[in-house]
């Protein structure tokens, strides 16, 4: 038998939008549009051409995506009460946007119906049925939005029965059960849906949002139900805490529910899209997202590590290439035997677990980490000092000295640091000096300009994130800290760690791994 169709629907660049500190230009939301076109998604719900000219604009340009089977939807609300559907405003924005499905939603709960618009309960009926009857008789296909249906069910289960009636037979094609506010739990999506399935016999879909930290289980309760549609964020974000993560929710119904949502090719791509995501829209992917987040896959404890190396499926509950990601073996004092050899046999695959170098490597490891390193976060600067351990490691270059100074208060001056490095390559010393906005800044700027003269491939490389921790906070300005930073070369990223009671110091020593690690991986240099 065929797989049960599920309709994902995505409002990342609506609701999405609407979530603490997100902020689409129009160029942004065409290329998650994108993205999302190519992850096979059925509907992308593109923004509301009535609120906004922005969203206005990506409608008109929508011809420029390569849109596949995908429908973009535009979406707004039922007509102001009291008004007409033909000279509505919204209504009309709505037509101007092109698009063959608009979504409309209306109110569901009498509490706003009184409250909120402040009319009465039969006032509320006509916008819907009118809004629905104007919008299906301009040729559009229509979502029915029931906002707040679960609320609405809980005051006055009558009414909101109503209101989805009075959608369903205005014309409306699809009905959407939302949990607007959140506090509604699995188990009660599901009966509620249930009798919507059997009372409206169109499809009918499930809105919900995460209040309560459920939103992923009440969207899978609802397909259960009887929904053949899920809408929801791409990576969870959106209105107060956000809504039904379908970088979730998709391999949870096709992967372990035996639902279709995107075709099985496409499944690969979930990981990429949900970074990409995450870049566009400035945030940091949570990394303990399931299915796509960095840990998702990691493994730390040695009894896991040694399990997942002998059969995956001991700590792993499907295998990450199936959603784009990839298995991670973290190194800290925690790793075991089997978790230093499968790291340290990818530079000499002659070590084993049983080796006496992989005993002295966690023994030399447990001392660093004592001290305040953390190469669990920093892969670059663990396979540098395994190489070095294992007699593997040729230094690209060699400090002279450096030296940093701070001048305050600098006033009418861009930049109140600068620094001086001397480096040697080979027999040849270069010596260079810049000035930065902080001492560590200044270093960044003067070691690259030492080194570019040797090795031009680092102009390339850029810091993009770098963190200060201390350890010993009893210690107050003499504590030992810790920094990690975070380079790229525009293809991928690395993360470097130094420890020092030096803040200057210990960002040299990242900085210093960060440079070496661009030429080992290069093949600049042999290691």
């Amino acid at each position: 038998m065929e797989p049960r169709q599920i309709e994902i629907y995505d409002t990342t660049l609506r609701d999405g939008a609407q979530g603490e500190g997100i902020s689409f230009s129009l160029e942004d939301k065409l290329n998650i549009a994108q993205k999302l076109c190519k992850l096979g998604i059925a509907f992308i719900e593109a923004g509301n051409p009535g609120s906004n000219p922005k969203d206005l604009e990506f409608f008109r340009r929508a011809g420029e995506l390569d849109l596949g089977e995908t429908q973009l939807v535009a979406f707004g609300s039922t007509r102001k009460k009291d008004a007409a559907a033909e000279t509505d405003e919204g209504c009309a924005a709505l037509l101007s946007a092109g698009t063959e499905w608009v979504a409309i939603f209306g109110k569901s709960w009498d509490l706003h119906v009184r409250d909120v618009l402040r009319t009465t309960p039969e006032e509320n009926l006509r916008m819907i049925r009118d809004t629905v009857s104007f919008l299906k008789g301009k040729g559009r296909r229509v979502i029915f939005d029931a906002e707040h249906f679960f609320d609405g069910c809980k005051a006055d289960p009558d009414f909101a029965r109503q209101t989805v009636l009075a959608a369903r037979d205005a014309g409306a094609e699809r009905v959407v059960l939302c949990d607007t506010n959140g506090g509604t739990f699995p188990e009660e999506i599901a009966a509620v849906t249930r009798e919507m399935v059997e009372l409206l016999g169109i499809p009918v879909g499930i809105h919900a949002h995460n209040d309560t930290g459920c939103a992923v289980a009440a969207a899978m309760a609802a397909v259960e139900a009887g929904a053949s549609q899920v809408q929801g964020t791409y990576i969870g974000f959106g209105e107060r805490c956000g809504n039904t993560n379908l970088s979730t929710v998709i391999p949870n119904l096709q992967l372990k529910k035996g639902y279709r949502c995107i075709p099985e090719e496409k499944m690969v791509r979930l990981g990429k899209t949900a970074r990409y995501i995450a870049q566009v829209t400035n945030l940091v992917l949570s990394p303990n997202l399931p299915y796509v987040g960095r840990s998702a896959f990691a493994h730390k404890g040695g009894m896991h590590v040694d399990g997942v190396s002998k059969n995956s499926r001991s700590f792993e509950h499907i295998t990450p290439e199936m959603v784009g990601n990839r298995r991670q073996i973290l190194l800290s004092e925690f790793a075991g035997r089997t978790a230093i050899a499968t790291k340290v046999a990818e530079l000499d695959s002659s070590i084993t677990r049983d080796s006496q170098v992989t005993a002295e490597l966690i023994e030399k490891l447990k001392d660093l980490e004592y001290q305040g390193f953390a190469f669990e976060s920093a892969g670059a600067s663990f396979e540098l000092f395994a190489r070095k351990q294992l007699g593997k490691y040729r230094p690209a270059f060699g400090l002279e000295y450096f030296k940093t100074l701070g001048e305050q208060p600098a006033v009418n001056v861009e930049r109140c640091c600068s620094a001086i490095v001397k480096v040697r390559v080979g027999d040849t010393i270069e010596m260079t000096s810049a000035e930065g906005d902080g001492p560590v800044h200044a270093l960044d700027i003067a070691l690259r300009k030492a080194l570019e003269v040797f090795y031009p491939c680092l102009s390339e490389v850029r810091l993009i994130d770098y963190k200060v921790r201390v350890m010993e906070g009893h210690r107050a300005t003499a504590a030992i800290v810790r920094v990690l930073i975070e380079s790229t070369d525009g293809v991928s990223t690395w993360t470097t760690v130094g420890c020092s009671a030096d803040i200057i110091d210990a960002s040299w020593q990242a900085l210093r791994d960060s440079m070496e690690y661009k030429l080992m991986k290069d093949g600049v240099i042999q290691a």
